[in-house]
């Protein structure tokens, strides 16, 4: 590349001008240095095509399918290969067993007064059974007043069990439950 610039690059190439000259430093031990010289062509890309000795040909891109679009005939071969892979996805995909989605929800359930008995309205509560719902700790919040509402924790299969059902089976207990609300709702 050194000898196929015949002058110094101009100043305002400042980068260029300095490798210039560093390469001209090792003009008496060039000789010495090992590896093969190559046609200027050959440097860069080896997929490029060398342009540089001769003048360029104002020949027409179109053939040229720079986005690969899919106009063309995918061979035998290469269906066959995609098709193979596909099969050993599916069934890697198969094995995998299915990621059960769960959720832990804090519940917070308010009485009607303080005269009511929590230890009925929790009992309630607990006795709502259903397939991906465990019932967790509880604990009586003071609200105001005497009054105190009962926070109970669960852990509910997000495709069996919604916020809804528990809500609508909880409010069931009408002697007890004022209301419901979901205190949080994180993902396991």
């Amino acid at each position: 590349v050194f000898e196929a610039i015949t002058v110094p690059p101009p100043a305002d190439l400042c980068h260029a001008l300095r490798w210039y000259n560093h390469i001209k430093s090792y003009e008496k031990q060039k000789a010495s240095l090992p590896g093969v010289k190559k046609a200027l062509g050959k440097y860069g890309p080896a997929d490029v095509e060398d342009t540089t000795g001769a003048a360029t040909d104002s020949k027409d891109d179109d053939d040229i399918d720079l986005f690969g679009s899919d106009d063309e005939e995918e061979s035998e071969e290469a269906k066959k290969l995609r098709e193979e892979r596909l099969a050993q996805y599916e069934s890697k995909k198969s094995k995998k067993p299915a990621v059960v989605a769960k959720s832990s929800l804090l519940l917070d359930v308010k009485p009607w007064d303080d005269e009511t008995d929590m230890a009925k309205l929790e009992e309630c509560v607990r006795s709502i059974q259903a397939d991906g719902l465990v019932w967790g700790s509880s604990k009586l919040v003071p609200v105001g007043y005497g009054i105190k509402k009962l926070q109970i924790q669960c852990v509910v299969e997000d495709d069996k069990v919604g916020t809804d059902m528990l809500e609508e089976r909880i409010t069931a207990f009408e002697d007890y439950v004022q209301s419901m609300d979901v205190a949080a709702f994180n993902k396991i």
